[in-house]
């Protein structure tokens, strides 16, 4: 058996600085992969990966991001406030590289589109760009923000208007969508990408009754 680490309050605050930052981002889980496409007032756009992306209900259909602290430039959010607009672009395991690249400090007037070579796919005139390389994108709209005053991030809400998938990757019987069809990769700690697998389907659950997969009927 191996042996079981342990890490406690004063020894995590002891850390350097980049290694809890590492540490602390690998263990709470594998998250979200995603690309946000927003653009300025000028019409200058913008791409940024963000792995904090999370699910908030279905009906509305609703996302939440957390963005850091703005005590120095946010360009996505910054434009999502002044646009109102934002799209979600997943990452998928041809463009891991490209995606990454985006979370390097650039000034405002750089496009992250320009750098890394990814296209800007404009569906809707005069909208937020998508990355025309992505498989799955969203188009959404800024709803709500709120503060989480123990760290002085901010998460904001954000609600679906548009989703774009390719044939194939969605069960056209319950809805369900398969994202390792589309080779959508998970983000661990804050530089390292992943492709799952996927394992199994099961059945909704309900008291006394068995668990069954869905897949192996």
């Amino acid at each position: 058996m191996r042996k079981i680490l342990h890490f406690d309050k004063d020894a995590i605050e002891e850390m350097d600085k980049r290694f809890r930052a590492n540490f602390i981002n690998s263990v709470t889980g594998y998250k979200s992969a995603n690309l946000l496409g927003t653009i300025d007032q000028e019409g200058v756009t913008n791409l940024a990966v963000f792995s904090s992306i999370t699910h908030l209900g279905s009906h509305p259909p609703l996302i939440g991001f957390i963005t850091r602290p703005t005590v120095v430039p946010r360009h996505t959010y910054a434009n999502i406030k002044a646009t109102g607009i934002f799209t979600v672009n997943h990452i998928h395991a041809k463009i891991i590289e490209e995606a990454h690249q985006t979370s390097a400090r650039s000034d405002a007037v750089t496009s992250e589109f320009a750098v890394t070579g990814l296209t800007p796919k404009f569906i809707k005139k005069g909208k937020a760009p998508f990355v025309a390389e992505a498989h799955i994108k969203m188009a959404c709209r800024y709803v709500n923000e709120y503060p989480i005053k123990e760290n002085g991030t901010l998460l904001v809400v954000g609600a679906i208007e548009d989703i774009y998938l390719p044939e194939g990757v969605h069960d056209t019987e319950d809805g369900w969508i398969d994202l390792s069809k589309a080779r959508g990769v998970t983000i661990n700690g804050l530089d390292s990408y992943a492709e799952p697998q996927l394992l199994d389907r099961l059945q909704y659950a309900k008291p006394d009754a068995p668990i069954t997969s869905i897949l192996k009927k």
